[in-house]
């Protein structure tokens, strides 16, 4: 049987002036566009495309693969840049990023450098609780933490095709490969499409349903020498190619439908230039992409798009802003040109010279004193914040630190005593039940689990915390109040999750409405003395409905607690106090809560309901403030740190009280 035949073996110019395009799409969406151009789906098919045509010759030739010259030649090729790029990053964001962003900043810094960091943005991007963290100067690495898989998986790939069509089904190589890669093509786009539908934000980053791009890119090589395209049509779909890789950005919103089938979109356009560029002509986009200013820029894109994100990061924290003026955007890129200029001539290229067949140990020893620096600010880095949110985290003044007590008692807190949240990163500072495992439910999960604090031996009274993160943000204050009020605190917790029957217009997933048809059950079957949750949402201005019809359900059964929502900010508080003042950060009374009382505007409470107003502990007549006491009131725009809660235990008190006598009325 005879085999697939094997490509032309010359230099593709496309190809690299597609990579310079894709580079720069990249970082102008970024930087005035504030959006996703797909240019990253350019170089995954780009790189199966190159690796499976190079590791394939090598295997037919050679009759196997060196994995360690393989590897040291990626590396050689890979980490010079890449490692300089995260070291300076590193160094900058400690002088640059607030505090409050460290903690998520260094564990990136070891994602990045260890190509996992993909898996890091995908568990944050489906973690609730993660998901208002603030684009880090390392999120760019999660592509390159997808190509780096790659690289070493594919390898592997190539190995057992060949070795099934030589030493079990006695068949042509490159046909075998090409069974092989339409299998994983098939498999993974199903997958993508699948889990892009089913959970997108994790999809994103997820290497499984990306791998179908590679693998279109290694069939391509495959099929590549049995495309014959007449002369006027290769010019014609040529720059259509181009065209949608430029396009993308704009026809679809990548960042919230890719990958799934939409990505098929750019890696088409890909495609499209590639079989365009194999019958050459003056008007092909061959030979706008073959030009010498996109060769070399070609040559840089990988250092290009490597050092603008950060530098783009940097210019929002320093100057504190989210957007980028036109001069502002040019002269970032200004500045990665000439960053990646200077990388490649002084790094990547005297690396790369190196032969590795000849001096395997003095490029390991290069490569590994590259990899050093960047341990070291790591874990120097992570060790002193660690020390310090030990600090933070430890005995605290109330008369220097009132927090909420400031307004209950009077306490004047002194002047000149930094507002504190009573950790180092406060967004990450959550109730203690998050740390329990089986504590609460994921935002996608819809079982319903518990687990008991405070007073649990035969306390006087049962308070069920039922709801989500604005419902959990209170367990400090009532676990300080649990052991002299003598009460055990059941929670029901769910991520991004609302005590509702209404999903909010589709704020609410499917997992929530499930939850809260569930949690009922247990409620009415071992029914605590009293349900605590929230009573409204932000400022509106009247009870939801939802939240009625789940409270009616409760009726003859138990009591429900129910607490004003507190309002909202229009920044983090902890990085916006780094850098402003505590007026800058608040906001008027007015836009953090309705002027009227929310259930004195609501028809149909149920009678089972006793309602709570703390509003005074978050906003006076005028201002809704950020720091109260001392104290961050806020772990980022609307969840309230641990330590204010801890001190709104006092205000707590009395309603709570009131609640629990009357339950033997």
């Amino acid at each position: 049987m005879s085999d697939l035949t094997a490509p032309e073996k010359r230099f593709r110019p496309e190809i690299e002036g597609i990579r310079a395009v894709a580079a720069l799409l990249v970082a102008i969406y970024h930087i005035w566009l504030g959006s996703v151009s797909g240019g990253v789906d350019v170089f995954f098919i780009v790189s199966g495309y190159l690796i499976t045509t190079s590791l394939l010759s090598r295997m037919v030739r050679e009759g196997k693969i060196n994995i360690l010259e393989y590897l040291l030649g990626l590396a050689r090729r890979l980490f010079p840049i890449a490692f300089i790029v995260i070291l300076v990053t590193a160094l900058l964001s400690i002088l640059i990023m607030p505090q409050s962003q460290w903690e998520q900043i260094i564990a990136e810094t070891f994602a990045s450098a260890f190509y996992f960091q993909n898996w890091q943005l995908a568990t944050s991007a489906v973690d609730y609780l993660a998901q208002n963290n603030d684009a880090s100067p390392f999120q760019h690495f999660w592509a390159l933490s997808i190509q780096g898989q790659f690289y070493v998986t594919w390898p592997i790939i190539i190995f057992l095709a060949y070795y099934l069509a030589r030493k079990i089904l006695k068949t042509p190589v490159r046909k075998t490969l090409l069974g092989v890669l339409i299998v994983i093509f098939t498999i993974s786009i199903i997958y993508s499409i699948y889990i892009t539908s089913a959970n997108q934000p994790w999809a994103y980053f997820d290497t499984f349903a990306r791998v179908w791009e590679f693998s279109l890119g290694g069939i391509l090589a495959l099929l590549i020498p049995y495309v014959n395209i007449n002369k006027t049509i290769s010019i014609v779909i040529g720059w259509l190619g181009l065209a949608i890789v430029c396009l993308t950005g704009i026809i679809l919103p990548v960042s919230s439908v890719f990958p799934g089938y939409a990505a098929l979109l750019p890696t088409t356009g890909v495609i499209l230039v590639i079989i365009s560029a194999e019958k050459g002509s003056r008007l092909g986009v061959e030979r706008l992409l073959g030009s010498k200013p996109f060769l070399y820029f070609g040559s840089i894109s990988y250092g290009f798009y490597l050092w603008h994100w950060p530098l783009l990061i940097f210019y929002y924290a320093y100057f504190g802003t989210d957007k980028a003026s036109i001069q502002a955007g040019m002269a970032i890129l200004l500045l990665t040109l000439i960053l990646s200029i200077l990388s490649v001539r002084i790094l990547e290229t005297p690396v790369r010279k190196i032969n590795i067949k000849q001096s395997k140990l003095k490029l390991s020893a290069i490569l590994f004193s590259l990899m050093l620096p960047v341990l070291v600010v790591y874990f120097s880095w992570g060790a002193y914040s660690e020390q310090v949110q030990d600090e933070l985290s430890g005995e605290y003044s109330e008369e220097e630190y009132p927090g909420a007590l400031a307004i209950h008692e009077g306490i004047e807190p002194p002047s000149d005593v930094e507002p504190i949240s009573n950790t180092n990163d406060a967004e990450s500072n959550l109730p203690d039940f998050y740390t329990e495992d089986g504590c609460f439910t994921s935002i996608e999960g819809a079982e319903v689990s518990y687990c008991s604090f405070g007073e649990t031996e035969n306390p006087e009274h049962t308070i069920a915390l039922v709801g989500g993160s604005h419902t959990g943000h209170w367990f400090p204050a009532l676990d300080e109040l649990s052991e002299e009020m003598d009460f055990q605190i059941d929670v029901y917790n769910k991520d991004g999750c609302r005590f509702t029957t209404d999903d909010f217009g589709g704020a609410m997933n499917e997992s929530c409405m499930e939850w809260n048809e569930k949690v009922i059950e247990p409620l009415r079957e071992d029914p605590p003395d009293l349900v605590f949750g929230t009573a409204t949402v932000n400022r509106g201005n009247k009870v939801p409905q939802g939240y009625i019809e789940q409270w009616e359900k409760l009726e003859g059964v138990t009591e429900v607690f129910a607490i004003r929502d507190n309002p909202r900010m229009k920044e983090k508080i902890p990085a916006c106090i780094e850098t402003k003042s505590e007026e800058e950060c608040s906001i008027p009374r007015e836009e953090g809560l309705s002027e009227v009382t929310p259930w004195e505007n609501t028809e149909g409470i149920p009678d089972n309901v006793t309602f709570a107003d703390l509003s005074e502990y978050f906003c006076d007549d005028e201002t809704c403030h950020s720091v109260i006491g001392n104290v961050l009131v806020y772990r980022d725009q609307h969840h309230l740190t641990n330590l204010y809660s801890k001190t709104l235990a006092e205000p707590l008190r009395e309603p709570l009280a009131e609640a629990l006598e009357s339950l033997g009325e």
